[in-house]
């Protein structure tokens, strides 16, 4: 009886770190700097996570109005067009067009040393599809981007 227990217990333990593992694969981190470059050009997470939680953490020392940076969400198609409506946005709006559905998820504008985080749902992506992430402030979505993926 005692080695049915400690069997069930194992098992239960097993379970329970997957389900952890499976939850740290759904929190990506990505850093951001002074020389505005990202950290990393691709980022993906599993097809399981039903959301997905991106923190930016600007490592940089500049404040947000003159070096500050997002991480944007749309797909590879509206890439452009969005950067470049968001641009018109303006800070107050974090330079992300307002209302606008092509937006898949954004952060605020950070400045150095400032940590921002978004959690978004996976239902409307697509496994396998290729999404863009970027920072929209101006010109700064020419080189800072990246290729996001769910796996």
């Amino acid at each position: 009886m005692n080695k049915v227990k400690l069997g069930l217990f194992s098992v239960l333990l097993l379970l329970g770190a997957a389900k952890t593992a499976m939850a740290d694969d759904c929190q990506l981190t990505i850093d951001a700097n002074d020389a505005m470059a990202f950290s990393a050009n691709q980022m993906s997470a599993p097809a399981s996570c039903k959301e997905v939680t991106v923190t930016l953490n600007h490592t940089g020392r500049l404040p947000a109005n003159t070096m500050g940076h997002n991480w944007v969400l749309t797909t590879a198609g509206d890439f452009k067009d969005v950067a470049t409506a968001g641009m018109s946005a303006g800070l107050d709006n974090h330079y992300v067009p307002q209302g606008d559905a092509r937006v898949l998820a954004a952060t605020k504008i950070i400045g150095g040393g400032e940590t921002d985080s978004i959690t978004f749902s996976t239902e409307a992506l697509t496994a396998g599809e290729e999404y863009t992430f970027f920072c929209s402030f101006p010109g700064h979505w020419a080189i800072m981007k990246g290729s996001f993926k769910l796996m």
